[in-house]
């Protein structure tokens, strides 16, 4: 048997119609950027979460570096931000002109370490950047506690979260804003890179947009030196078809993880925590071993796909160089970044597939 780490065919095949619908519809319209789809899709999104704005933007980086340019952080201050992330937060927060400033995570859930964030927190630091990773959410009573107390922004990275809960609270709905990615992969995928930033003031959600669109307000009007980041029409109109399932998804991820959590019990394995409160979607189901890479080998050679994140952490990255970082500087960033894999986790894996994983998991040595 085969099982691909990731699979779009089941999703596709279930709204097959409704993605062809809605490529005809933006045909038929004949419109493509800033239309009533953008519209529509920006309505659905802020609905989702009880928020009063969304505003679609080209990719899931753009939503980050759109909301801190926004928020009027730029050169000589600083963003935290945890070392174990995908390059993007990083690189967010290094487009404004601010420089990143990483913390170790938690070595259970992998997230930022609300104690060690407080210990990094300077004169310059003017935001605080949680990435709820694999689709766990962060401790957010406790870094919001931090924040308050400091006067800090808090901008919450939801790439990989998409309808996860922390204490009764949808993870989006924290900080001032939110960004999120969607980028195939994603919990909820375009079908080509999108995102989106979520916040409950006007004011903010105008500068986003504004910055978003050549700095302009209105055309041929630049208030701003601004960016071009905005959602079009076709991946707007994909988005809306896919949204109504994304609850339905995530319960199917829900579904897959709990089996895995019950069902394998390989003591070379470390299986995800999942921290009081939390609701994650799980995105990513992140196994840790001190045996990773041949357990990555060994699945793979039974035809089970896997994947690694991330195994370089942001301070080892040659493009962070200049942030004069080096290997030790955090310990707990490069074990998990030599420890961490990724099992297969989509949404219409069949019971023969989640099986198979387990089984194989379970045998390995």
């Amino acid at each position: 048997m085969r099982v691909p780490f990731v699979s779009f065919l089941p999703m596709e095949k279930e709204l097959g119609e409704e993605l062809r619908n809605a490529f005809e519809r933006v045909l038929l319209h004949s419109w493509y950027i800033g239309g009533v789809e953008d519209e529509k899709f920006e309505a659905d999104f802020s609905a989702y979460f009880g928020v009063s704005h969304c505003v679609g933007v080209g990719n899931g980086l753009d939503a980050l570096m759109l909301s801190l340019k926004a928020l009027g952080i730029g050169h000589g201050d600083e963003v935290i931000l945890p070392a174990n992330t995908f390059i993007a937060t990083a690189l967010a927060v290094t487009y404004t002109g601010a420089t990143p400033v990483l913390v170790e995570p938690d070595c259970r859930t992998f997230n930022m370490d609300p104690e060690k964030l407080e210990q990094a927190i300077t004169e310059k630091t003017k935001a605080i950047m949680p990435v709820h990773l694999y689709g766990q959410p962060c401790e957010m009573d406790r870094i919001m506690e931090i924040a308050d107390q400091h006067h800090l922004y808090i901008v919450e990275d939801c790439a990989q979260a998409h309808g996860a809960y922390y204490k009764g609270k949808k993870v989006g709905t924290f900080g001032i804003a939110s960004g999120f990615s969607f980028y195939p992969g994603k919990n909820l995928g375009a079908l080509g890179d999108a995102g989106a930033v979520i916040c409950n003031n006007k004011e903010l959600a105008d500068r986003i947009r504004a910055l978003g669109n050549y700095g302009s307000d209105r055309k041929y009007h630049h208030i701003y030196q601004g960016n071009n980041s905005r959602l079009d029409e076709l991946q707007a109109a994909f988005l809306s078809a896919k949204l109504p399932l994304l609850d339905k998804m995530n319960s199917e991820r829900k579904r897959i993880a709990a089996r895995y959590l019950k069902e394998i019990t390989n003591p070379e394995i470390v299986l995800p925590y999942v921290i009081d409160g939390a609701d994650p979607v799980w995105h990513i189901f992140a196994v840790q071993s001190q045996k990773r890479d041949d357990l990555e080998v060994f699945l793979n050679e039974k035809g089970i796909g896997t994947n690694k994140h991330y195994p370089i952490p942001v301070h080892l990255q040659k493009c962070y160089q200049d942030l004069g970082y080096k290997k030790g500087d955090f310990p707990i960033a490069e074990r998990l970044s030599e420890e961490e894999l990724s099992l297969p986790m989509f949404y219409g894996m069949t019971e023969e597939e989640i099986q198979y994983v387990i089984d194989a998991v379970n045998a390995f040595r």
